[in-house]
This record gives structure tokens, C-alpha cells and sequence, in this order.
């Protein structure tokens, strides 16, 4: 058995052409921007305060909520109720919302998400799609009789 320890050959890490496109792309522009880099230098921007580009991130309308310490599961749970009033407006196909509100179902053992999840499987176009949220329906159902 012959080894070749010197490949003539490049190997690609995918064999999606369009995503071979992509990074050739970005392979590309991020040595058009380095080359630019160089050239300029000599102009320097101004140096912005890392507090007012991280108050130019906040909406105003909304106030950072502050949690005492890092504590996951509280910043999961108002995760949770941000987004269950969003999910309608989402723009998002049937199936991905479905999938929102399985996940919100299980995350929160909120029962009044069973209707919207139900409504949401049932708009799926994809019938195997449809029947495999259809499915989880019943099964989130039978969790919630087991369970009272």
C-alpha cells in the first residue's frame, strides 16, 4: 500500500458547492479587508467608550432586567415569558412555530400552550411533518393527565 505524503489534491471539508462558494467568498473579502487595513492605517477613528456602545445596543423602551448573580433558570423563565406573547408575530413557517411552541410547552409545563401548539401542528403542510407534531400533541397531552 502506496501513502502520497504529498497531495496534489485539495481536500474540501464539504461537499456543498454553494457553501464552497460562501467561504470562498469570505476567504476572499477577508484578504481584500486586511489588504485594505494595511493601507489605511494611518487613519485612525475615534475610540468610543465600550458603555455608550454597549447603551447604543439597549432599546430604549426596554429596561435591561438585573439579575442578582448568574441564575440560569431565572433568566430561562423570563426568557419564557418574553417569548410567548412574540410568537405570533414571528415570521416563521408553520413547522418552526410548532417547534417554538413545543419547546415554550416543555420548557414552561404551561398547559394553555397546548392549544396554540395543536393549531400550529395541524398548519404544517408536510403531512409526515404534520403527524410527527400530531403525535407530540398526544404525547405532551397524556404528560399532563399522567400528571394531575
Amino acid at each position: 500500500m502506496e501513502i502520497d505524503i504529498n497531495p496534489t489534491k485539495k481536500q474540501t471539508v464539504s461537499d456543498d458547492p454553494e457553501l464552497a462558494k460562501v467561504l470562498a467568498g469570505v476567504n476572499n473579502a477577508a484578504i481584500n479587508d486586511d489588504t485594505q487595513f494595511q493601507e489605511d492605517e494611518s487613519a485612525e477613528e475615534p475610540e468610543v467608550p465600550t458603555e455608550q456602545l454597549v447603551e447604543n445596543l439597549i432599546p430604549t423602551d426596554i429596561q435591561p432586567t438585573v439579575f442578582p448573580g448568574i441564575d440560569l433558570d431565572m433568566i430561562k423563565n423570563h426568557a419564557l415569558e418574553d417569548l410567548r406573547p412574540l410568537v405570533e408575530k414571528l415570521t416563521v413557517s408553520n413547522e418552526e412555530k410548532f417547534d417554538i411552541y413545543l419547546l415554550l410547552l416543555r420548557s414552561s409545563d404551561d398547559n394553555t400552550l397546548v392549544e396554540p401548539a395543536y393549531n400550529a401542528a395541524r398548519s404544517i403542510e408536510d403531512e409526515t411533518k404534520r403527524a410527527n407534531a400530531l403525535l407530540d400533541i398526544i404525547k405532551e397531552v397524556d404528560y399532563f393527565k399522567s400528571k394531575a
